[in-house]
């Protein structure tokens, strides 16, 4: 299966009063004081200590391993260039190591929960090589926005 592979697949909606109890503990408060719960499928990939950083295609917060944050790193820093250099400084600047709590859960500082307009419900979702954290809105209209019709080249250089 992909996730042998390393490849993080699906979401997890995490939050919510309508939702009822969200895993792993309360969701009344759980954004409110920055945590939430991080899905411990995803954890098994990722490891139990990683990066949370703002994602560079949109308002959400990408969150990858150890090796993976290396790597984007060292792909950063290969390129010469002013815009290169600020593109590092951008990426460093809200990058935060996190460690889950016993309950799976991760503080996400308020720099981040306001670029990634985390409020009361996040979505987090598999995504390749890293996962996503987003504010439930943002990602329906990012997943409605996308028509793969028009992405057709794309898609065949794939051969999806």
């Amino acid at each position: 299966p992909l996730a042998d592979q390393g490849v993080l697949r699906g979401d997890h909606h995490v939050g919510g009063a309508e939702e009822g109890v969200g895993p792993g503990g309360e969701n009344n408060d759980f954004i409110a004081k920055g945590r939430i719960n991080f899905p411990a499928k995803l954890r098994e990939i990722i490891g139990e200590k990683f990066w949370v950083v703002r994602g560079t295609s949109g308002r959400f917060l990408a969150v990858y391993s150890y090796q993976m944050w290396a790597d984007v790193q060292r792909q950063v820093m290969a390129q010469a260039g002013p815009d290169y250099e600020r593109l590092l400084r951008w990426m460093n600047v809200g990058a935060t190591e996190v460690t889950p709590d016993k309950q799976g859960r991760i503080l996400i500082p308020a720099n981040l929960r306001e670029y990634a307009q985390l409020q009361k419900d996040v979505m987090v979702i598999g995504a390749g090589r890293k996962a996503e954290i987003w504010n439930p809105v943002l990602w329906k209209q990012e997943d409605d926005s996308f028509d793969p019709l028009a992405h057709k080249e794309l898609l065949n250089n794939l051969r999806l």
